[in-house]
Formats: structure tokens, sequence, C-alpha cells
């Protein structure tokens, strides 16, 4: 099923987020992306804790991320997340950064739900599948 969802979420680059040239370290950029998710899951209409509380877990099982400018420290950048996605198990997230109207980088996710017990895959749960089709319409 197709969705298309947005949500956007700013936060400002700390300090202990760059390396020594005072650019984002490349690995926090898919924290950035986390950020992001857990805001637009939430604006959604259900929290990763609802779903964990639940008996399902969403881990990231693809991570795919482009480079195009560097944020820096205390750059307050926007985090623009797109729910876009769900077939069968599989949730795909799609995200950029921005400062301003330029691009820092893209990127997406692919989430797989998986049953808290076994860490199997399983569908998602009902009122998961309701909440993306009226998001919808």
């Amino acid at each position: 099923m197709d969705i298309n969802f947005i949500n956007q979420t700013t936060l400002r680059v700390r300090y202990g987020e760059t390396d020594q040239m005072g650019y984002v370290y490349y690995g926090n950029y898919a924290q950035y992306f986390e950020v992001g998710r857990v805001e637009a899951m939430r604006e959604a209409g259900m929290s990763y804790r609802e779903l964990e509380e639940t008996g399902y877990m969403l881990p990231v099982v693809n991570l795919q991320v482009n480079y195009l400018l560097p944020a820096k420290y205390d750059d307050l950048v926007t985090v623009k997340t797109e729910i876009v996605s769900l077939k069968g198990a599989r949730l795909l997230f799609q995200y950029e950064i921005l400062k301003e109207n330029s691009v820092l980088c893209n990127g997406e996710t692919t989430l797989v739900f998986v049953n808290k017990l076994t860490m199997r895959p399983t569908p998602p749960p009902k009122n998961f599948i309701g909440l993306i089709e009226s998001l919808n319409k």
C-alpha cells in the first residue's frame, strides 16, 4: 500500500555530534532519521511505545544515505520524513535533512514489523493498518 504522509521536525546540531572540522559526523545522520521517524509515527497516530506495548518491534533492516552538503555545529536543521509504503511487514520511510532551503542529505530506511517475543517478521497490527489507510484519504 502506498502512503503519502509527511512530517517535519527541527533540531539543533550539538557539539558532540560533530567531528574535528565542526561537521556532523556521518553516522549521526541515521540518528536524525530516527528522530524524524519517531515524530512522524507519533503525528500519524501511533508511537513506537504503543507498538512495543502491543507486542511489536520495528527494527531497521535497510539504511541508505546520500550526503550532499555538511551540517555544522549549532545549525538548525529540519528533518523531513515521509512514510512511503507498507508492503507486507515492511514499512518504508524517506528523509531529507534541510538547512533553510538547501538539502544536506537524503535517504531512506526500511523497517520490518516483528513479533516482540519471537523476533520473527509478522504482519502489522490491524489498528496500524487502519491508521495508515486513514492517512491516505
